[in-house]
């Protein structure tokens, strides 16, 4: 599937790499006849809102912010390992709607190649909606697409990963609006002592850090411990461990059954 042979396009967009290259490149190729659209719930970080609005105005690109109501369904506030599959159906449901009140025949999303061999119920949802996978079904890793964005310019291109916040709550616990803002502002009081690739996993009342290894140093003194401890104490949790592991991505999917991971997105 080629861009040029579409009619129209809405690109399901969240302003990480993956949607901020597909996005770029369908309003290069179709011009009006794309729209990026972009899902604000309170599972999005404030932070990341404002950087995808950002890097469209950057480039002119038409975009339109709708709301999506994930926690409004009961099967997405259980929290368990079909979870994505919930949030990616509310999103293109939504979009649907969307889609034919203003004539766009088309929906796709920023899955790569690499998400093909993980765990993401997402992928479920985006073909049971008959969204296009355009940079997969080119066979586009995720390194590949960070070089094609810097070579582009694309401010993205080097952005850490910032799934919904909902990924940092630990399976069968309740996501709810505050626990989502636990995590938004536990996390934002790590980048304001100089972290960029982190996690803060919600456990209760026990937050567990993931910081990338090659920042991992930083973090170990105790002026940075207390720095850390207050930060977090500070968004509502009573206990703070650093993870001697660091930043692993999906790092909550290792406590699921293998019979769960093996299914992938069937």
């Amino acid at each position: 599937m080629r861009l040029e042979q579409l009619d129209s396009l809405m690109v399901a967009y969240s302003g990480g790499v993956d949607s901020a290259y597909l996005a770029a490149t369908a309003h290069r190729v179709l011009g009006k006849r794309m729209l990026a659209v972009l899902a604000d719930s309170p599972s999005l970080a404030r932070r990341d809102l404002e950087q995808a609005c950002e890097f469209a105005r950057a480039l002119e690109m038409p975009l339109r912010v709708i709301a999506t109501e994930e926690l409004d369904r009961p099967e997405y506030r259980r929290n368990d390992a079909d979870r994505c599959f919930h949030c990616k159906d509310e999103l293109f449901t939504v979009m649907g709607a969307l889609g034919e009140k203003l004539g766009f025949a088309n929906i796709a999303y920023g899955m790569n190649a690499d998400d093909t061999r993980d765990f993401r119920p997402g992928q479920r949802a985006a073909r049971e909606h008959e969204v296009l996978a355009p940079m997969a079904e080119a066979g586009l890793t995720k390194a590949e697409i960070r070089t094609l964005a810097k070579a582009a310019g694309y401010s993205p291109w080097d952005r850490p990963a910032a799934p919904c916040l909902s990924s940092r709550v630990e399976y069968g616990r309740a996501v709810t609006r505050e626990v989502l803002s636990q995590v938004e502002q536990a996390e934002e009081s790590l980048r304001k002592l100089g972290f960029r690739e982190l996690r803060v996993r919600h456990h209760g009342e026990l937050a567990r850090v993931e910081i990338a290894r090659a920042e991992l140093p930083r973090a170990l003194t105790m002026e940075m411990f207390d720095a850390i401890s207050a930060g977090l104490k500070g968004a509502g949790f009573k206990y703070v461990a650093l993870d001697c592991s660091g930043f692993r991505s999906g790092s909550l999917n290792d406590l699921l059954p293998a019979e769960v991971l093996a299914r992938r997105d069937t």
